[in-house]
């Protein structure tokens, strides 16, 4: 059923304001501004005016976030008058002399001979070498014989060419011809292109390359310099339409901060589209190149690979050697001699004595090694007496008092799974420190319910996955829609170092029966945002210190119309429950989330700016917990009635979501 305009306005509210608040949080002269606008906006609307509200809250981020054009290889630093930025005119002003030769290597990716025009944006890295991102180079480029060719299209190939300029009300181009695929690194390994460009072009010469940062570093004064283009699927039109002044397809620069790193990516907020894939995002203080920009989602966040990731790629490319890995299944090497190889391109090798470690060296590009998921299968299955002393999930496991989390409870049991466990009918596979039910129609984790006692942690090594012995096979997913890209990751329920603590045993056991399938539920590999993979580490830092324990449900919601993928009807769609005892209040706090893997299942009807666009953005918010038991027929005893958005909706605001780009935005009381 489709919501309501005044659900929708409400609900992108909510984003925009979450959004600003993040920014302004770390960024105290953005938030000067901020309140400058706040004050001179409160005294014309009321605070109930949701238009009003919506109105603020905009000016707010087109300050914060802006969008501005590029003219004749530099930022007009030129803003609506209601949203005057002298933060960032001040600083993309410093920033000039550093950012002006940057734009110049930025260009805009057109096709000739192909169904689109035009597909992202690339950037000179090195002398006539162009980086992209793979999933733009795969709509003109494929790996052929031992390396790369151009697409055909229509018995032709495609030709493809950079334009350095492509700005707004400016009829000049700069276009330069692509000339040679150099690689793309196969997926899932970052998302990199490198292409060989003309030197000249009539009487232009190329950019001067943007150098690499040695490492990507956390900043407030960041942009992204690329060619966003309209997306259709962006649910907040007017919004974009005003930040982006309804210009498309043009290079524009957009100032924001690099906001988390990760040890290949980092994450960014700077203001992009679909086009914008391939983007650079330039450090504003050094002139240097932070990272590749390659997906993202309007309003929420970003994602690049990291600078120096690039450059090790880039290293490869340029030097033609790769270390080359043996299968795991290939036979133990003969006895090995001493070699030496150089590659000028040609590949010499010369046999100078008797056995030494050898090294092997290639030049045509090789897919990196990566486990495969079936490595990680136990073929072994513990008897179902073996089960026998695991206690499970406690309920009474927080607080002196013994305060009570029931294990949830399915309404409509039809299709809850149930098993003879020593003579007795069982619904709940008890495990240490944690316990799941299943669905039986699906073969799928119900939920999974674990004790997690933060001030005793234990590391373990990672076991293989595994059937469970107290139920049949056959209502347990061990292959089928599992395994290596395009495939899906089994996706833990609980997270598999969660029940990992106790003494030594203990934990062990914990970690390695949350290895078992029925705890499993399939996701894809890009799934799981940091913040959602971090909201258990976010409850201890919030827990009472002298206890830090904490009682946490995870599921899928299982509805009808989920797709089917390799024979297995996936969920698209997951939630969470907390529940702990709160430093401050001293008392049970209990909170919801969800998150959604829609936009990353695969499709076959997108183009090429909505593809990365979409299947990497994945916005996890809090939500009520009334909300996960009307979703999913659980029913959770009375922690729906400690959950602030609970009571924040029995006031009659109707249903509440908090967004959630990092954990201090959780609200626990």
């Amino acid at each position: 059923m489709a919501q309501s305009p005044k659900r929708v306005a409400r609900d992108s509210l909510q984003r925009l304001t979450a959004f600003n608040r993040q920014i302004v949080a770390s960024d105290p002269e953005l938030a000067e501004e901020a309140l400058d606008v706040t004050v001179g906006l409160t005294g014309t609307r009321g605070a109930a005016d949701l238009d009003g509200i919506f109105l603020k809250e905009s000016i707010i981020l087109r300050r914060n976030r802006p969008v501005l054009d590029v003219r004749e290889n530099a930022a007009v630093l030129e803003f609506a008058s209601e949203a005057e930025s002298d933060v960032w005119k001040a600083r993309l002003s410093a920033a000039a002399e550093a950012l002006d030769p940057v734009i110049r290597a930025v260009g805009r990716i057109n096709l000739h001979n192909a169904p689109l025009s035009w597909v992202g944006t690339g950037w000179l890295v090195a002398e006539h070498i162009v980086v992209t991102n793979r999933h733009v180079a795969q709509e003109f480029a494929q790996a052929g014989g031992d390396g790369f060719t151009f697409t055909q299209s229509g018995g032709r190939p495609i030709r493809a060419d950079v334009d350095f300029l492509s700005e707004f009300d400016n009829p000049d181009t700069r276009v330069f011809r692509l000339t040679q695929v150099l690689d793309i690194t196969p997926a899932p390994g970052p998302d990199i292109a490198f292409f060989r460009v003309e030197r000249a072009s009539g009487d232009h010469r190329l950019a001067m390359p943007v150098p690499l940062a040695e490492e990507a570093a956390l900043t407030n004064n960041a942009a992204v310099i690329g060619y966003p283009a309209f997306d259709s699927r962006t649910p907040d039109f007017t919004l974009m339409e005003d930040i982006f002044g309804a210009r498309y397809n043009h290079k524009r620069l957009a100032p924001g901060a690099v906001t988390f790193l990760e040890d290949s990516r980092l994450y960014h907020d700077c203001t992009t589209l679909g086009g914008n894939s391939g983007s650079a995002v330039i450090d504003l203080d050094s002139g240097l190149a932070l990272g590749l920009h390659y997906s993202g989602a309007f309003m929420r966040t970003n994602y690049a690979v990291r600078s120096d990731v690039v450059a090790k790629a880039l290293r490869q490319v340029t030097t033609g050697i790769r270390p080359v890995r043996p299968a795991p299944s290939a036979a133990p090497p003969e006895a090995p001699r001493t070699s030496v190889t150089t590659t000028i391109p040609l590949t010499i090798t010369v046999t100078l004595g008797d056995p030494a470690p050898a090294v092997s060296v290639q030049t045509r590009p090789v897919a990196p090694f990566i486990q495969s998921d079936d490595d990680l299968l136990d073929n072994t299955e513990a008897p179902a007496e073996s089960y026998r002393d695991r206690r499970g999930f406690r309920p009474d496991f927080i607080g002196d008092g013994g305060l009570l989390c029931p294990l949830p409870q399915l309404i409509d049991e039809t299709d809850l799974l149930r098993f003879d466990f020593d003579g007795q009918d069982e619904t709940v596979l008890k495990y240490q420190h944690f316990s799941v039910a299943m669905n039986a129609a699906r073969r799928l984790c119900l939920w999974s319910a674990v004790n997690i006692n933060g001030a005793e942690p234990k590391a373990a090594r990672r076991v293989g996955w595994k059937y469970d012995g107290r139920i049949e096979k056959r209502f347990q997913i061990k292959k089928e829609c599992y395994g290596n890209p395009p495939k899906f990751s089994r996706g833990h329920m609980t997270r598999r170092n969660d029940p990992g603590w106790g003494n030594a045993a203990e934990a062990r056991l914990g970690n390695e029966d949350s290895m078992h399938v029925t705890n499993a539920t399939p996701q894809m590999q890009s799934f799981n945002a940091p913040i959602w993979l971090e909201l258990e580490d976010h409850a201890l830092r919030n827990a009472i210190d002298d206890d830090m324990r904490i009682c946490v449900y995870t599921g899928p919601v299982l509805k009808d119309d989920d797709p089917v993928f390799f024979g297995v009807q996936v969920p698209v769609a997951f939630w969470k429950i907390i529940a702990f005892v709160h430093e401050r209040t001293g008392h049970l706090s209990a909170t919801g989330y969800r998150m959604d893997q829609t936009a990353n299942l695969p499709r076959q009807d997108e183009f090429v700016f909505g593809v990365f666009q979409s299947s990497h953005t994945n916005e996890a918010a809090q939500v009520s917990i009334r909300s996960i038991e009307a979703e999913t027929g659980l029913h959770f005893g009375g922690l729906a009635e400690i959950d602030p958005l609970g009571q924040q909706e029995s006031l009659g605001t109707g249903p509440v979501t908090v967004p959630l780009l990092t954990g201090t935005q959780i609200r626990w009381f």
